[in-house]
Parts: C-alpha cells; sequence; structure tokens
C-alpha cells in the first residue's frame, strides 16, 4: 500500500516526518509519497516557490527507506484538488491500493472537499489523530465513519479503496507556522525540522521580514 501525504510543507518539519513515521510502521505501508501542493484551496497559500519547497521534502527524507519525494501537483497548474492527485496516482500504480494520510481537523472538514466519496472510491483514508484531538460531531462525519471505518489496517489490504482508519500518532508541538515566525523574528529552528531543510532556508534566506 501506498500512503500519500500533502501539504504545503512551507517548510516540512519534524511534525510532518514523524507522524508520517508513525503511519507507515503501524499500517506497514510500503512507502510514503510526500507531495507539495501547488495552490492550495482551503488553506493560504505557500510563501516559498515550488522548487525550494521540493528541495526541502527532498532533503528532510534522504536515508528514510520507504519515503519518496512527488512533485506531481507542483508539475500541474491550478489549484491542487486531492482528488486529481489520487486519479494520477491510479495512473502511475494501477496495482497499488492507495491510502491517504491527514490529519483530524483535514477530516473534519472532509465534507467540503471537492467530490469527497470519489475520493473514498480512489483511497482509504488513514486519519492521523494526536493525543485530545476527536472527530466531529457532525452528522455527515459521523454517518460517513457509520459506513466506512475500519480499526484492523490488515484488512485494508485486501480492499481496493474506501475504508477509514483512525490512527494514533505521536504529538509534536511544531507548526510551519511557528517555525517562520521564528525565523521572522530572529532565532533559530533548529532542533524542530531536519538539519539539511534549515540548511536550505539559511541559503535563500526563508522567511525573514
Amino acid at each position: 500500500m501506498i500512503g500519500v501525504l500533502g501539504g504545503t510543507f512551507d517548510p516540512i518539519h519534524f511534525g510532518h516526518l514523524r507522524t508520517a513515521l508513525d503511519v507507515m510502521q503501524a499500517v506497514d505501508l510500503d512507502e510514503v509519497r510526500f507531495i507539495p501542493l501547488h495552490s492550495a484551496v482551503h488553506r493560504d497559500q505557500p510563501e516559498t516557490a515550488a522548487e525550494l519547497r521540493l528541495q526541502m521534502v527532498t532533503a528532510a527524507i534522504a536515508g528514510q527507506a520507504g519515503f519518496v519525494a512527488d512533485d506531481r501537483e507542483l508539475c500541474r497548474q491550478g489549484d491542487s484538488y486531492t482528488v486529481d492527485t489520487l486519479v494520477s496516482l491510479h495512473r502511475d500504480f494501477p496495482d497499488h491500493t492507495l491510502c491517504l494520510l491527514l490529519g483530524m481537523d483535514a477530516f473534519n472538514g472532509f465534507a467540503t472537499w471537492r467530490q469527497p466519496e470519489k475520493i473514498l472510491s480512489l483511497a482509504h483514508l488513514i486519519v492521523m489523530q494526536r493525543p485530545g484531538e476527536k472527530v466531529a460531531s457532525d452528522v455527515w462525519i459521523q454517518s460517513l465513519l457509520t459506513t466506512h471505518q475500519c480499526n484492523d489496517a490488515e484488512k485494508m489490504k485486501h480492499e481496493a479503496a474506501g475504508r477509514i482508519l483512525i490512527q494514533e500518532v505521536t504529538q509534536l508541538d511544531v507548526s510551519s507556522t511557528k517555525i517562520r515566525s521564528l525565523i521572522a523574528a530572529g532565532h533559530s529552528p533548529r532542533y524542530l525540522l531536519p538539519e539539511g531543510v534549515r540548511q536550505i532556508i539559511d541559503k535563500n534566506s526563508l522567511y525573514l521580514r
């Protein structure tokens, strides 16, 4: 099974990497593909150019078996819709099951995504739950879980798509926003992200105000 993790990655940090590794090990994924988005739909647009964000992702995952940098959204013009990315991945990996990794906040807003039903027809959802996070009481989300939730990752290997797994992951109090704010204030982001990423930030004077 292939894990799919999208985001601005502006910059990528240990919070992204640790949770991806948690899921890869818990669910026994063959790989996790990190896919930086081109143009955001549900969040602020990235500050940093696509090429540099891809460089940071590549540096961050260097040396970790099963982690892959994927530039398909950066190469595609227009808004980055997950459903389009999954269709593209299916064309490239027709014999693999896809698992979309998303945070609890994103899952609670899943109804607002483009074609959520089609997304579920293309992939399983793995909802990364940090300590203290809860699924929304929204009627649509609860109905979705009633129909699609799976508590056994092993069973997902035998179905093409359509299951939702709530997976506990490590809580790291770090975010791209906090890192950008630290740098803008003249402080070092060391130990919040991989050293290779920090070097790219320094070399290109990123996030300075």
